[in-house]
């Protein structure tokens, strides 16, 4: 496939005009079997390196780019796979989540139960990192983006905890003197409460939190009382009234 690593059926479709559908499907099949390719997406498939083909598992790192170039979406890496990317590689994620934009795919987890597609309504573009991968270039959060994301997106993850655990490696690298109205139009308010109360309360790490406190008052929005978790009643929770959280669960984190 003219030395790409990834290619559709189309393209095989194009290649070998006289073959049949289902005879193209089976040569694919048959090579599947054999471990020489791997069907990732709908159509869409990747060509199995040598470094891989023990196990016949290709990393997403080494087709997402090429994947989203061919759904034809943006997109970048999210969660505890960026977080991984900045060095918080406590928290290892047995999934890759990918956040990319609204309609969600119609994809089934048996096509590949790797991915973990996170969706947005627009991707904050100035905000992402670039770095050079096996095959290109990969897209991912920067360290504050990504520390947004955690506690805006934290049921993709599993808890608050698992959080909180991985914001104490990643505070190492964040700077919120860049979180800015622009970043803030992108994200949730809420979300970015939830953030200053475990930066403050349970990390300690209070400089970092008076620094995003300021940049929310710069933001000019008023500050609603929110739960610190969607999934804990707030009866009787006590109130953080700095972050203007109600305080309806306990967060542990590891120890790293």
């Amino acid at each position: 496939m003219h030395g790409r690593n990834t290619f559709p059926f189309e393209k095989v479709r194009k290649a070998f005009p006289n073959t049949s559908i289902q005879g193209l499907s089976n040569s694919l099949y048959r090579q599947t079997v054999k471990k020489r390719i791997v069907s990732v997406y709908k159509s869409f498939y990747v060509i199995i390196p040598p470094q891989y083909a023990a196990r016949g598992i290709v990393p997403p790192s080494y087709y997402i780019d090429q994947l989203m170039e061919h759904i034809g979406k943006p997109y970048y890496i999210c969660l505890l796979n960026a977080a991984e990317l900045h060095g918080a590689a406590y928290q290892r994620s047995q999934r890759f989540a990918v956040m990319t934009t609204y309609p969600s795919a119609n994809v089934s987890k048996a096509k590949n139960n790797i991915l973990n597609w996170v969706y947005r309504k627009e991707i904050p573009e100035n905000f992402l990192q670039i770095k050079n991968s096996e095959t290109g270039t990969l897209r991912f959060s920067n360290p504050e983006l990504t520390a947004i994301d955690l506690l805006q997106y934290e049921k993709h993850i599993g808890s608050l905890s698992r959080a909180a655990t991985v914001l104490a490696e990643l505070t190492e690298e964040t700077d919120f003197s860049r979180v800015s109205n622009e970043l803030l139009d992108y994200t949730s308010v809420s979300a970015v409460q939830r953030l200053g109360f475990i930066l403050d309360n349970i990390l300690e790490e209070n400089e970092q939190a008076d620094i995003l406190y300021k940049q929310l008052c710069n933001y000019g929005k008023r500050l609603n009382y929110v739960p610190l978790s969607t999934r804990s009643p707030n009866k009787n929770a006590e109130k953080d009234t700095r972050w203007k959280i109600y305080i309806n669960t306990e967060i542990e984190i590891d120890e790293l």
